[in-house]
């Protein structure tokens, strides 16, 4: 983007096999109760924008913002779904952004878009194909109610933990705003009638065609058709999982939500969440790379020396970013050099110890550096790719860190082999770009 229990590093993989017994203990008890399960996705009366407002209320995720950052983006802006998302930035500087001021003010500023028309709800339960543009890049998916149910027996796929504190904060945001404002990023194997379904509806003229500040482009289509709203909820169902790229909490929070409202509820309609589906062949991921604030007591050369011990290392004359995986560039005092691990690597049935995060922790960052927990430990930090090798330079050059490890992005391949196993990934695995849109579509929790 996640199961309420939080472990990370080489530890926690040794852990896994009990921390796995204890989600299964839990989905198990979740799954117990009734639970109508009528498929993978389905259509639902999207609460969305007024055509006219679009480009007003389209924000960032909320989860890319601090307060202050939400508060500066939001000024002078007051239809922006950061007045929803980060309702704390109409509160005074310095609210708990949990407080419940903050989610009770999150409902009064939603409650006030749709009471004066910004915000209107599809009559009848539609689809809505979801296009963004950023640079070169382009993806086009679905937007969908997804299967709470499907989501509880692992039919909707997980890879990661969750926190229980973020969890509780969505909880809270969705039952005070009664409605899901933030979409779970979903992937699947890529199906042809998905996608031609999607490239028809995109010939006719768009419902919305926003560009957001920082230049990314994001066009939405309302699917109504019957025929095509059969198509794809048809096609999704063959797919037998879909696959949580981003988005663990929101739904988990979502699962929580809907066992809390299933005794007496009149309708389904908790029995779904807010989601966005892409095929693993139209997504871009990219790197995700570490920073290194010290050599754990070591000097640089018997730094390197111990490195030399596991794998094979070559000065680069530039910027050393790989280009494939299980290799690895490292900037030391003004240094690039590439790495390859001398050791065989773990085999297709060891998927988590595979991955190249993984690769990287358990033969250098752990053993030469000493991090066991890069959920926790301060020493180490994460830099997306993004933000470009430069970036890794700075860090280091600034004296703020000592070293840096480019990676190469974690292959989708990769992403579904873990989440089929039934295994996690450890964190900052994977950098989605470009991100979805908050306040484009939303998942209404009334009838």
């Amino acid at each position: 983007m996640e199961s309420t229990v939080a472990l990370s590093g080489s530890t926690s993989y040794k852990r896994r096999n009990v921390i796995l017994g204890f989600m299964k203990i839990r989905e198990k008890a979740v799954s117990a109760a009734p639970q109508p399960y009528k498929g993978l996705v389905r259509p639902f009366r999207g609460l969305r924008p007024a055509p006219d407002k679009a480009s007003d209320v389209a924000a960032p995720p909320y989860d890319v913002l601090n307060s202050a950052e939400a508060r500066e983006r939001a000024a002078g802006k007051p239809l922006s779904f950061l007045h929803i998302s980060k309702a704390e930035i109409d509160l005074p500087e310095g609210t708990d952004p949990m407080a419940s001021e903050v989610y009770a003010k999150a409902a009064e500023n939603l409650n006030k878009m749709v009471n004066d028309g910004v915000l209107i709800r599809d009559e009848a339960p539609c689809y809505y194909a979801y296009r963004i543009k950023m640079g070169d890049h382009i993806q086009t998916g679905a937007v969908v109610g997804a299967s709470v149910a499907a989501y509880d027996t692992n039919d909707i796929r997980k890879h990661e933990f969750t926190r229980p504190d973020k969890e509780d904060d969505r909880v809270r945001q969705i039952e005070a705003v009664d409605a899901q404002t933030g979409p779970v990023l979903l992937t699947h194997r890529p199906h042809d009638d998905i996608k031609e379904a999607l490239a028809k509806v995109s010939e006719a003229a768009p419902t919305y065609d926003v560009t957001a500040d920082d230049g990314i482009q994001h066009t939405l289509w309302v699917i109504e058709d019957t025929l095509t709203l059969n198509i794809l909820t048809a096609s999704f169902e063959s797919l037998g999982a879909l696959y949580i790229a981003d988005g663990h909490h929101r739904s988990a929070s979502a699962s929580r939500v809907a066992a809390a409202r299933r005794d007496g509820a009149a309708s389904d309609i908790a029995e779904y969440f807010l989601a966005v589906a892409f095929a693993t062949d139209e997504m871009q991921v990219l790197d995700y790379n570490r920073v290194v604030t010290d050599l754990n007591g070591r000097m640089p050369e018997d730094f390197l020396d111990e490195v030399k011990q596991r794998f094979h290392l070559v000065k680069a004359s530039q910027a050393a970013k790989p280009t494939e995986a299980h290799t690895y560039g490292m900037y030391l005092e003004g240094q690039w050099y590439m790495l390859a691990p001398k050791e065989d690597l773990p085999g297709e049935d060891q998927p988590v110890e595979r991955l190249d995060v993984s690769l990287i922790h358990d033969r250098l960052i752990e053993p030469i550096l000493g991090i066991s927990d890069p959920r926790r430990d301060k020493r180490i930090d994460f830099v997306g790719g993004i933000r470009g090798m430069k970036e890794l330079e700075k860090r280091v050059n600034s004296g703020e860190m000592e070293v840096a490890f480019a990676l190469f992005p974690t292959r989708m391949k990769d992403l579904l082999a873990v989440a089929d196993a039934g295994e996690v990934m450890p964190p900052k695995s994977t950098w989605f770009e470009p991100k979805l849109a908050d306040g484009l579509v939303s998942y209404a929790l009334w009838d």
